[in-house]
């Protein structure tokens, strides 16, 4: 394993331009790094692809993103009630953030998000080399992101992303060359990644390993050459993640497969949260049943506030969110009974119907990331309604909780 030079001239395009050579089991991986908003990136790949001649193409893509690159018509398919039922309605919440900020940068410099990824892409059927998509899936990514952080850390990200949305300040052209030195998931959560080593790990760290997996486990299919040369890979990636994927090319070991199994688990949730909200659940009913047998008057009295407080708070969240009379009525309705259906939040039933109601259209799915950006947009655009019917609901409906369980030991005892 080592660095090598190149044995030609580099083309103008990539002089000063982040380029490292590996050699590593008879391959030389040449790693060009990017900004994901940036001409000059777009330019390199096309200089590099047309200047040297490459065995293979890889990019900092999973299947799914480069799918949605080629063909961004296709998130019209997506199935909302799909995404509700699944519990991925945060996880689409939060892509529909990174797309915003993305799209906003794109707005402002004119170069779509991944361009230069779509020019690896197409250098590679130009050239009819095989595509490698070595980047592990964004949900899973934001999901070891998410279980990586304390409580409080995880609303400080909600803040944080819902804060980025409605941020329509200029982003400086320094700051573009800048996000040659970090990850474009990175700049997003720019602030938050830079104090959390979990975060940090998660978004970053824990990709450049799985990417170098991923590398080696294709490269593993290369036929050698006859004459012995190294085959050659053009690696494109954003340059944040250069540096350690070029230590990890040149220090990993284990099975790349296995390496990449593990870092594609979800770490399991926390049960004490679960096991505290259980607890209060039951507390709250232990006193609604000591109500009762102490004096049936005041049990009905506490069982009225638990239906009135979680059910009303819960029907506020979707009145808030402008939602249809039947899915207000389904919010009050869903949250006294929450404790009975564990799993099912009562943001889900009431998003649902909302999604029957108020079917999504298609012009809905085609302006939704620039709906998102202001906050009337939320209102006006289906498909970000149902989402924002989700997360009042459910906000509503949590509060409720403590606030009945409040009142309600308060008044038996």
């Amino acid at each position: 394993m080592s660095a090598v030079a190149p044995t030609t001239a580099e083309p103008d395009a990539l002089r000063e331009q982040p380029l490292e050579r590996v050699i590593r089991d008879h391959v030389e991986y040449v790693v060009l790094g990017t900004a994901h908003v940036s001409p000059a990136s777009v330019a390199a790949v096309k200089a590099i692809i047309e200047h040297e001649a490459f065995d293979a193409i890889a990019v900092e893509l999973c299947p799914s993103r480069a799918q949605s690159m080629r063909d961004p018509e296709a998130f019209r398919q997506m199935d909302l009630y799909q995404v509700i039922r699944q519990g991925k309605t945060g996880l689409v919440a939060a892509s529909l953030v990174l797309s915003s900020f993305q799209k906003r940068l794109a707005d402002q410099y004119g170069v779509q998000p991944g361009a230069e990824m779509l020019a690896a892409m197409d250098g590679a059927a130009a050239q009819q080399r095989p595509l490698w998509l070595v980047d592990r899936t964004v949900s899973t990514t934001l999901r070891r992101a998410w279980r990586s952080v304390s409580w409080w850390q995880r609303m400080g990200l909600a803040g944080g992303l819902v804060g980025s949305i409605f941020d329509r300040s200029e982003v400086a052209e320094q700051d573009i060359e800048q996000l040659k030195q970090r990850d474009l998931l990175e700049g997003a959560f720019s602030e938050f990644a830079s104090n959390s080593e979990p975060l940090y790990r998660s978004l970053i760290a824990e990709r450049d390993s799985y990417m170098t997996a991923r590398l080696r486990e294709e490269a593993g299919q290369l036929a050698p050459r006859a004459d012995g040369t190294p085959r050659k890979v053009l690696v494109v990636i954003g340059a944040g993640h250069l540096p350690g994927l070029v230590k990890q090319l040149q220090t990993q070991t284990g099975a790349p497969a296995q390496l990449c199994q593990q870092l594609d688990q979800t770490p399991a949730p926390a049960r004490w949260p679960k096991w505290l909200a259980l607890g209060l659940v039951l507390a709250i009913f232990a006193t609604i049943g000591y109500a009762f047998y102490r004096n049936p008057s005041l049990g009905t009295h506490a069982l009225e506030q638990w239906i009135l407080l979680t059910g009303g708070l819960a029907a506020a969240g979707a009145i808030v969110a402008g939602a249809h009379p039947l899915s207000i009525l389904a919010a009050f309705v869903a949250a006294p009974l929450k404790p009975f259906r564990p799993g099912i939040p009562s943001g889900a039933i009431s998003a649902m119907v909302e999604a029957a109601l108020r079917r999504p259209r298609v012009g809905d799915f085609d302006t939704l990331r620039d709906d998102i950006g202001h906050w009337k947009g939320w209102w006006t655009n289906r498909v970000a309604r149902v989402l924002l019917n989700f997360f009042l609901v459910c906000f509503g409906t949590i509060a409720g909780e403590y606030i009945a369980g409040f009142h309600i030991l308060r008044s038996v005892f």
